[in-house]
C-alpha cells in the first residue's frame, strides 16, 4: 500500500516507478499507452525501465529509446542484451540515462549507475545497474561492485535505485539481504515473469525479485512460441522472433521516505490481469 505524498516543496516521499522488462514493438507500444496515465495516476515522480530487449526484443536502439523517453521514461536499464544491436553503441558511450550492468569488465561500453535530479526539490537519485553470476556471464562480482558504488554515492543522494539483472532467484534474493538498509530498493530482472514477493526489508530497503515483463503473454518470455518449444524439442537454435499478442505492463511502484531515502510503499502493477476463471 502506498501512502499519503504531502504537496509542494513539503513532500514528505518519494514515488518511483519501475517498469519490467520492456520486450520489443509490443512492450514499447504498451509503455507509450499507458505510462502517462499511470504517473498521473500515482503522482510518479521518478520512471525507471528495464530496455535490454525493447529492440524487436533484444538490445536497444535510438528509436526504442526516444520512444521510452516521449512517453516519460527518465532512465533505462539495462542486461546481458544490451549489446545485441550493434548499431546502438555511440549511444550507450554517450547517453548518462542508458545504463547497463555496472559489473562488466572495465572497457565495455556504456556506463553502470548514474546520480540524478528528482523533482520538486526531492533530492537526488542514484540509479545502479548490476548482473547475476549464476547460470550468467562469469563477470565481476555484482555484490562487490555494490559496495563500491553505494561508498562513492551514499553522500551525494538521497535514494539509491538497484536493478539486479540475473537468472536466479536466490543470487537476487541474497544480494537484496546484502544491501537492505544500504540502498531504497533492489528489484530484480530478466526472467520475465513477475513475482509476488515484493516487500519491505527490516532495515527499509524494498525488494521484489523480478519485475516481470512489458510485452506479449501470449509467447515463451517474449518470444514466438513455435521457436522457442523447438528449441526445447531439438536442443538446436532456432531464430529469436518476438511475440505479438496478449501485451501486458508490469511495474514495481515504489515510495520512498524523502528524509530516510527507505522504501515505505511497495506495490506491484500488472495490466491488465489475466483471465483466471473462477474457482467457486
Amino acid at each position: 500500500m502506498l501512502t499519503d505524498r504531502g504537496s509542494g516543496m513539503g513532500k514528505k516521499t518519494a514515488t518511483v516507478l519501475f517498469i519490467g522488462d520492456v520486450v520489443g514493438k509490443p512492450g514499447l507500444q504498451m509503455v507509450s499507452h499507458m505510462l502517462k496515465g499511470f504517473i498521473s495516476k500515482y503522482s510518479v515522480d521518478f520512471v525507471i525501465c528495464n530496455g535490454e530487449n525493447a529492440h524487436n526484443g533484444k538490445g536497444m536502439s535510438k528509436e526504442a529509446l526516444h520512444q521510452l523517453q516521449e512517453a516519460g521514461v527518465n532512465v533505462i536499464t539495462g542486461g546481458n542484451h544490451t549489446w545485441n544491436n550493434f548499431n546502438f553503441f555511440d549511444t550507450l558511450k554517450t547517453d548518462p540515462h542508458v545504463l547497463r550492468p555496472h559489473n562488466y569488465p572495465k572497457g565495455a561500453y556504456g556506463r553502470g549507475f548514474g546520480v540524478y535530479q528528482m523533482p520538486d526539490g526531492l533530492g537526488d537519485i542514484a540509479v545502479l545497474n548490476l548482473q547475476g553470476r549464476t547460470f550468467m556471464y562469469p563477470i565481476e562480482c555484482p555484490f562487490r561492485t555494490a559496495d563500491w558504488v553505494i561508498k562513492q554515492v551514499k553522500d551525494k543522494v538521497k535514494y539509491i535505485f538497484v536493478d539486479v539483472h540475473a537468472e536466479a532467484t536466490a543470487e537476487k534474493i541474497a544480494l537484496g539481504w546484502y544491501m537492505d538498509g544500504r540502498v531504497s530498493a533492489v528489484i530484480g530482472t530478466h526472467t520475465h515473469v513477475q513475482t509476488a514477493d515484493e516487500q519491505i526489508l527490516p532495515k527499509g530497503t524494498g525488494y521484489c525479485s523480478d519485475a516481470g515483463m512489458t510485452g506479449p503473454h501470449e509467447s515463451v518470455i517474449g518470444m514466438q512460441i513455435k521457436s522457442a518449444t523447438d528449441r526445447f524439442l531439438f536442443q538446436t537454435p532456432h531464430k529469436y522472433e518476438c511475440a505479438e499478442d496478449d501485451v501486458h505492463f508490469s511495474a514495481l511502484l515504489l515510495q520512498f521516505d524523502a528524509e530516510t531515502g527507505k522504501t515505505i510503499g511497495i506495490q506491484r502493477i500488472f495490466y491488465p490481469e489475466f483471465n483466471r476463471g473462477s474457482i467457486l
